[in-house]
């Protein structure tokens, strides 16, 4: 059965525009009892072409499988297997991360015996209530289509179906094709149809006429419209359209950050992130708007500021997404379609101008002013430690290559990543940002350089995510993957920190301080950890540090790492926005009475739905 799978799925493609694309790129690893002497046997003595990767934390090697197939734009994608138990389970949080952000990720985990002959067998779960259930259950509210196959006929539906749901890309996310031990090495007379070529088309669905034209009464009823750019744009090949579209209407248009950087950064009309890790003007304008038109974005409260965001009580939505369960939220007109071919229809029927290009041009310039001043911030002794948006400044404007990739995920970063970096080259911003999955980085960044191993990938990652997860440093010395990390040293959980103490709570269990002195950090030597690895690893402390280690790792032909210490506290802060978040309605802080009441308060001025 096992090889019957590896020769399936060696067959399988995809075709978007008539241009076909081997769906399955390869499939990493890492071997147990439940998939050694299975699929491993079958990877080991079958012939194929699938590229093998052996990883170190199960966890990590899909991340790393999730940033290959974002970075492909969803057209490729490597599978994972592993053995059963807790070699499954440190699959779940991957798995929720590919489902959030709509990426295919074929899971291929071991399973307890289908015959149960041997059971509990070593690492079984046993409920005494269902003799069914296995730790692979777990998975089925993280994934978009899963199965069991307990006998090796069963592999041909469980297969067509994973691939359905792979392929759709309304549908796609987390798939989990759970593999009893003894049924992967039971042999069945497969028919040779079911190892033909197989392929799956990628259908751009056009909306009808009807839509189109409510679509466009919105529209030409608007004085302050905005349109929102997803990350839809990216996955249906769209920047063209979206801006031929924005430009034809002369509507400004605000990122999402799987959106950001479809459009270049000095677009006159785009207005940056929006949200709560949004910039000052596009928030603005979105507070004025009386029309957003939501294109390819899932609507998170992140992008609208937990619903608070649009504070123009005639304010009204459409949103175009193929997803139609997308394009419900927010009480959107709905709008069911191809990203590219809704908006190429559109241009055809324009007739409008807006009426405030003045105002989103005056507040954008002042806010280019705005992060100038934050990439030029300095501390009072800069040989010592540096503020995190200057180095970010020095990294954009001066330090990476226009067509370098950035990786982020989880921390201050993704927010002055959405706020402050300015796209200057396609696919250059990979921010994972739906699950804000920490540990996502550097696995994601190795994933995003085997997708394009001719670019410079650069893994962004706070000090509290290098910790959580940082094996596949070894897999990238191993396999000679060339990435750059760059470590920014605050101390602790500053993000959280930030959120604790602006809710009325005294600092508490998130500051990294040494045996409970809070005058005294615990020092983490994070470059000696690189290198134990294989990593190629310098510290910096001043920005002609940052300049020299940087050079290096250009030079370098091995992964580097650059330890960068930053002043804690010296993100960016948030500009016109808000964020709901459960807070004490009772407490003996005045200081947390006083902010849940606020709390409340902003919760009125938000939308229900």
């Amino acid at each position: 059965m096992a090889q019957a799978l590896l020769r399936f799925l060696d067959a399988q493609y995809v075709s978007l525009d008539a241009v076909q694309h081997k769906f399955v790129a390869g499939i990493g690893a890492i071997f147990g009892h439940g998939n050694v002497t299975g699929i491993g046997e079958a990877l080991a003595t079958q012939k194929h072409s699938l590229h093998f990767i052996q990883g170190h934390n199960e966890q990590g090697l899909a991340h790393a499988a999730i940033g290959f197939a974002k970075q492909k734009r969803r057209l490729s994608f490597y599978a994972v297997t592993t053995s059963i138990g807790p070699g499954a389970l440190n699959l779940t949080t991957a798995a929720g991360t590919a489902t959030a952000n709509r990426i295919p990720l074929l899971l291929l985990p071991g399973d307890i015996f289908a015959s149960r002959q041997p059971d509990p067998v070593l690492q079984q779960i046993e409920q005494s209530y269902d003799y069914t259930i296995s730790a692979n259950d777990a998975f089925r509210p993280l994934c978009k289509y899963w199965d069991r196959i307990i006998r090796p006929e069963q592999l041909m539906s469980a297969a067509l179906h994973a691939f359905r749901v792979l392929s759709d890309p309304a549908e796609t996310g987390a798939v989990v094709l759970s593999l009893p031990q003894d049924t992967q090495g039971e042999a069945y007379d497969y028919p040779e149809d079911f190892f033909a070529p197989r392929i799956h088309r990628i259908d751009r669905i056009v909306p009808t006429k009807d839509q189109l034209q409510e679509l466009m009464k919105y529209i030409q009823a608007a004085r302050y419209p905005l349109l929102i750019c997803g990350g839809g744009i990216k996955y249906s090949f769209a920047e063209e359209a979206f801006l031929r579209f924005a430009e034809s209407f002369d509507i400004p248009f605000a990122e999402t950050q799987a959106g950001k950087g479809s459009i270049l950064w000095d677009h006159a009309l785009n207005l940056g992130g929006i949200g709560v890790t949004g910039t000052n003007v596009a928030n603005v304008i979105a507070k004025k708007a009386d029309l957003i038109i939501a294109v390819g974005t899932r609507m998170g409260d992140f992008t609208t500021a937990s619903r608070w965001m649009f504070q123009n009580p005639s304010c009204q939505f459409v949103s175009i997404n193929i997803n139609r369960f997308d394009t419900y939220k927010m009480n959107a007109f709905s709008c069911v379609g191809d990203a590219r071919e809704t908006l190429l229809r559109m241009i055809d029927m324009n007739s409008y101008r807006p009426q405030y290009q003045s105002t989103y041009k005056r507040e954008k310039e002042q806010w280019n002013k705005e992060v100038d001043r934050l990439y030029t911030l300095q501390t009072s002794d800069t040989s010592t430690v540096l503020y995190q948006t200057a180095v970010l400044g020095a990294l954009n404007e001066d330090l990476l290559s226009n067509d370098a990739v950035v990786v982020a995920s989880a921390g201050s970063l993704p927010g002055d990543l959405q706020r402050l970096w300015r796209s200057r080259s396609k696919d250059s911003y990979h921010v994972e940002y739906a699950f804000s999955c920490m540990g996502y980085e550097i696995a994601g960044a190795m994933g995003v350089k085997l997708a394009q191993p001719d670019r410079e990938v650069y893994a962004m990652v706070g000090d509290g995510s290098f910790v959580m997860l940082h094996s596949e440093l070894l897999t990238c010395a191993r396999m000679g993957v060339k990435i750059v990390i760059l470590l920014f040293d605050n101390h602790g959980f500053q993000c959280i920190d930030n959120l604790q103490t602006s809710q009325g709570i005294a600092s508490f269990g998130n500051q990294w301080w040494k045996n409970g002195d809070e005058k005294s950090y615990q020092i983490v030597d994070f470059a000696a950890i690189a290198r134990a690895y294989g990593v190629h690893a310098s510290t910096v402390h001043s920005m002609q540090e940052l300049k020299e280690s940087l050079e290096q790792a250009k030079a370098s032909q091995h992964a580097y790492l650059v330890h960068i210490n930053v002043l804690a506290k010296s993100m960016s802060d948030s500009y016109e926005s808000w964020w709901r978040v459960g807070t004490a309605q009772v407490s003996s802080s005045d200081a947390v009475s006083k902010a849940d009441r606020k709390m409340r308060e902003e919760t009125e001025r938000a939308r229900e739905f």
